[in-house]
């Protein structure tokens, strides 16, 4: 009997939004935003936090909203930045869902 694999699509997935952590700013950004759920933060503040250009922070923060790690929500003229914690979930999920499977026991 052939062992059921994941869906190509949910592996990708999944590798995208760890790529998307392999940076240090964005894996800050990340985590800033996980500490503030579930309020979340706005982008001044998020850049005044990591202390980086608006221009690099919007830069992270486009490639962690495209993997759908973090959504933004606008409130009047500003722009509250939230980790979907959610989706973290599902991705760390994903990865131990298969968690000693393949081990014989002892």
């Amino acid at each position: 009997m052939r062992e059921a694999r994941p869906a190509v699509d949910e592996l990708a997935l999944t590798a995208e939004r760890l790529e998307a952590l392999g940076r240090p700013v964005r894996l800050g950004v990340y985590r800033i935003l996980v500490r503030a759920a579930p309020t979340g933060l706005s982008v001044g503040e998020l850049q005044q936090r990591l202390c980086i250009p608006r221009s690099t922070l919007s830069f992270h923060l486009r490639r962690l909203i495209e993997v759908g790690l973090v959504v933004q929500q606008r409130q009047g003229t500003t722009l509250i930045c939230h980790a979907d914690l959610a989706v973290m979930e599902d991705t760390l999920g994903f990865l131990l869902q298969e968690c000693c499977r393949d081990s014989c026991g002892t």
